[in-house]
């Protein structure tokens, strides 16, 4: 299907003509980088619709598979995929848009990163080789690095972007060596071939360790503890438009990526252990949740407040994923649309405030956006959104997750964390938009990342375009949930993904088995408590913060968020260590777990 390659190939491409135009132009047409990112969404939204309950498999340049054996590259284009190229692209429209607006100086070379870096999404989205998807992630990944490090006349963007690449050579590394284990025991680098190769063998040594080191590669990208130390330095110091794909789609990707290699390629050597391996996922994104909330609480600085806000959301997102069903599958899928057009429509909100007032601080910035309240309101329902705000997609996917963890043996703590989680993470930014957009409550205490501030940048051209994008980003999250027929959609297309014999059958053997279609119900009373208490506690948390609870902690407190910042030191050397630690351990625990 000649779609699916131009999903990829178009931004490639302009990606290329705009860099070789550069030097001609060094003063960017914002229309140069919105019609490519246009086309994509177009190209993107066909592919969708021609996937829809099915997989479409394109093999280039006709190198079919002979005797069930993959010889040529593919994509394989599930709706899953499919979905979530669309969304990406989607983000990235809105991306060029605020980069019109909120950027001062640049050339098309930043039109160019940011289209090469879709394009590594879009491609790693769609591919079903285990190396193509290596070699997607690197080039979003290499983008990614340039991009957060692109306003070069100051200090901290070039920090944050050399803790960024260091740690995630680090996990690219290790996602290689694991590519090299499953490829010196299957044989094979095509998903499909690859589960059908293992299918056959004994569960050793090899293939555990295959799998654990591709693990923890993602895990890195997608930045579950402890491998996130590099998010909040990097979201810190990028532009807008760029943490708007950061915290929209790149973690996400990472999670996306590990749970297509394991369904695709690992569920049938590994399945038989779905409940130890379900056990490592879900206290994963557990840790990962309740760290990063506890982090988000303790944070001034708007863009690391949305970062940590972000990494409890990933953690989130994990154990929804983890679960290993259609149901998990199917909620956190729309769980993550609707928050990531919630996170962009924040991103978009705290850009402004930044480019207006020349600050990101919460003590700075204490009362002075009282004449932006249209801009508090929006951000007042954002928080809110992360809440779960019924009939929003948040409160939708959330409520299917929960169900779905209800239904498995030993996780009906899964939803009282989530509604914990939530909380924690929108009083924080209730308390932030309160503070910044009415004056009220106490003044924020000592911010260490003060000296941060670029005071030098000069007020966006136009606000009431920027506005209009945050409530159109908000107004898609409410309405993402009311969707007609949404969730039959969506838990058909997780029957697809989690459908490890179709896949293979699709890949190898060309026939589309027909898939069982799991039943999601709409969200009932126990879904309607736990939000309730989201926001309840949202708005306790919020409250207790305006009024100074909290900024004279115990001495034992004292000692832990003392330590919590000590890890989080904002230097790589020190990141590495912790994530050579993590490694070493997931590797250890899967390895004994999984025998």
């Amino acid at each position: 299907m000649a779609v699916a390659a131009l999903v990829v190939l178009v931004p490639m491409l302009a990606a290329t003509l705009l860099a070789a135009w550069s030097p001609l132009a060094p003063r960017r047409s914002s229309l140069l980088g919105l019609a490519p990112a246009m086309a994509c969404v177009v190209l993107a939204a066909m592919l969708l619709g021609h996937s829809v309950g099915r997989r479409q498999i394109v093999w280039f340049s006709g190198w079919h598979p002979r005797g069930g054996a993959a010889i040529g590259i593919d994509f394989a284009v599930d709706p899953i995929g499919a979905g979530l190229a669309l969304f990406v692209a989607v983000l990235a429209l809105v991306a060029f848009v605020l980069a019109a607006r909120l950027i001062v100086e640049k050339s098309l070379l930043f039109d160019a990163l940011v289209l090469l870096f879709v394009a590594g999404m879009l491609g790693f989205c769609l591919s079903g080789d285990v190396f193509n998807m290596f070699v997607f992630f690197e080039l979003m990944s290499v983008a990614g690095y340039v991009l957060v490090g692109y306003e070069i006349r100051h200090r901290a963007p070039l920090e944050g972007s050399l803790t960024f690449a260091v740690t995630n050579t680090v996990g690219s590394i290790l996602f290689l060596f694991g590519i090299a284990l499953v490829y010196g025991t299957s044989g094979a680098l095509n998903l499909a071939q690859i589960g059908r190769a293992l299918h056959d063998r004994p569960l050793d040594l090899a293939v555990i360790l295959g799998f654990a080191l591709i693990a923890v590669g993602l895990l890195i990208k997608a930045a579950v503890v402890p491998f996130h130390l590099w998010t909040a330095d990097a979201y810190a110091v990028a532009t807008t438009p760029v943490c708007i794909l950061l915290a929209g789609a790149f973690s996400e990707l990472g999670l996306y990526g590990l749970m297509r290699i394991y369904w695709a390629a690992f569920h049938g050597v590994l399945g038989r252990h779905d409940a130890e391996l379900r056990a490592v996922l879900v206290v994963a994104g557990a840790l990962t949740a309740v760290l990063a909330a506890t982090m988000c609480m303790l944070q001034h600085h708007l863009k690391r407040m949305l970062a940590f806000a972000t990494i409890a959301q990933v953690g989130l997102f994990l154990i929804g994923l983890g679960l290993l069903s259609a149901d998990g599958v199917a909620g956190t899928a729309i769980w993550i649309v609707g928050d990531g057009v919630t996170k962009a429509a924040l991103f978009a909100i705290v850009g402004l405030v930044e480019h207006r007032h020349g600050s990101l601080t919460e003590g700075r910035l204490r009362g002075v956006a009282r004449s932006s309240w249209p801009l508090g309101v929006l951000f007042a329902i954002g928080a809110l959104t992360i809440a779960s705000l019924p009939p929003t997609g948040s409160f939708l996917g959330r409520s299917l997750v929960e169900d779905a963890a209800l239904k498995a043996d030993g996780y009906r703590w899964v939803p009282v964390l989530m509604a914990a989680v939530t909380a924690v993470i929108a009083g924080t930014l209730l308390r932030a938009g309160v503070r910044v957009f009415a004056g009220w409550g106490a003044r924020a205490g000592e911010d260490p990342y003060d000296a941060d501030e670029r005071d030098d940048e000069r007020a966006p051209r136009s606000g009431a375009v920027l506005l209009t994008v945050a409530s159109g980003l908000l107004a898609a999250a409410i309405g993402w949930g009311v969707v007609p027929g949404l969730r039959t959609a969506v838990a058909r297309a997780a029957a697809v993904f989690v459908d490890t014999g179709g896949y293979g059958a699709s890949v190898l053997g060309g026939v589309s088995p027909v898939v069982v279609v799991p039943e999601l119900k709409a969200p009932g009373t126990t879904g309607l408590l736990y939000a309730g208490a989201s926001l309840a506690g949202a708005l306790i948390i919020a409250t207790f913060g305006l009024l100074g609870f909290g900024r004279r902690p115990p001495q034992a407190a004292r000692v832990v968020i003392a330590t919590l910042r000590a890890i989080h030191s904002g230097r790589p050397t020190d990141y590495v260590a912790w994530t050579a630690t993590g490694a070493a351990a997931l590797c250890g625990v899967l390895a004994v777990v999984l025998r």
